[in-house]
């Protein structure tokens, strides 16, 4: 019939490679109507392999790994599992949608259950966790985020666990404790709110059928807040801390070229305003050392179409640079077009009005 197959671009994904070693690494992935097609590089032509997805299964939230948040699951009909992290909360259910969107047109218009999350808290149909998450983040009606000192150690940009019933009580999303615990634990399963300090990481990792806990001693944070932890240091971990005080205004996959050696990797960056600093860190990795930053006040961010340096076989397309005060310059690659305006202009309003 002369129709254009399906294809969406998910941009780069860390992947489990490997049964042995477990690697993980980070590929440039395309969704097709009938498969998942992952590529080495983005400017490569042919995949370097596929995942079939008719008759396969989504697991989101994925619980297989302790140490790693945002993980889902695509289990092929032969019970092959391949594992997936986004970068942020938002990328993962924008994905998770669109993969599901996809294996329910190969299963002829079926739609998919909702899933019960990982304690087995059914909630009922018409409950929006998504919906319910950016109600409770509003800045003026939403939970309140706060600074909480505990165990000679400073939270910062979170909120208590009976803080969380309050407010779904109050809000009318909840007729009782009971179940706001209910609504709340959904949104801890599902990744929305994650546990700070021992005490709600204690009752995450019990088994209980509630994990979520209704309690002034439990901490939490939204997953995408500024969250941050610190204990009484000296005054140059202080400096060094201030960098990532700031709220996250926008997170992500860049390619980014090397200084050095001018070759291209990429990189998760994370970009915060109050102090203005972007933080890039490797994306298989943690978030608990960046690999470098970038203060942004008086910087300058342009589009680009060509890079110094830069073979055009390698990166091409979607390109911008950041310019510091102290004219260091910074080459960076969206994944697509709008992406990248997105970044420039995120990064311009944070240059300008922050610290």
């Amino acid at each position: 019939l002369g129709i254009e197959p399906l294809k969406i671009v998910l941009g780069y994904v860390v992947v489990l490679q490997g049964t042995v070693l477990n690697s993980w690494k980070v590929v440039w992935v395309v969704l097709a109507d009938d498969a998942i097609e992952f590529y080495k590089k983005k400017t490569d032509n042919s995949p370097k392999g596929m995942i079939p997805l008719k008759g396969a299964t989504l697991t989101s939230p994925c619980q297989d790994f302790t140490k790693r948040t945002l993980v889902f699951k695509v289990s092929t009909a032969k019970n092959q599992g391949h594992f997936f992290q986004a970068t942020h909360l938002e990328e993962r259910e924008l994905w998770v949608k669109d993969i599901k969107r996809a294996i329910t047109c190969l299963q002829g218009g079926k739609k998919f259950a909702r899933k019960s999350t990982r304690r087995s808290i059914r909630l009922p149909e018409n409950v929006n966790l998504s919906e319910l998450y950016v109600l409770m983040k509003d800045q003026d009606k939403g939970v309140q985020e706060l600074k909480v000192e505990k165990d000679k150690r400073l939270f910062n940009h979170c909120f208590t666990g009976n803080t969380v019933i309050d407010w779904l009580i109050s809000e009318g999303k909840a007729r009782n404790r009971p179940e706001g615990l209910m609504l709340a634990t959904g949104l801890l399963n599902e990744g929305f709110l994650l546990p700070a300090g021992d005490v709600s990481k204690d009752g995450a990792e019990k088994g209980a059928e509630c994990v979520f806990l209704d309690q002034t001693e439990a901490l939490y944070y939204f997953a995408d807040s500024g969250f941050f932890c610190e204990g009484y240091s000296s005054d140059e971990d202080v400096i060094m801390k201030e960098e990532f005080r700031g709220a996250i205004v926008k997170q992500g996959c860049l390619l980014k070229q090397g200084h050095r050696r001018k070759n291209w990797k990429v990189r998760k960056f994370i970009l915060r305003d109050d102090p203005a600093y972007i933080h890039y860190y490797d994306p298989t990795k943690g978030e608990d050392n960046p690999l470098g930053s970038i203060h942004l006040r008086g910087s300058v961010v342009t589009a680009v179409e060509c890079v110094p340096d830069a073979k055009r076989h390698e990166v091409d397309g979607n390109l911008f640079e950041i310019i510091t005060s102290d004219e260091i310059h910074y080459y960076l690659q969206a994944a697509t077009a709008d992406e990248r305006k997105d970044w420039i202009k995120a990064i311009q309003s944070v240059s300008k009005t922050g610290k």
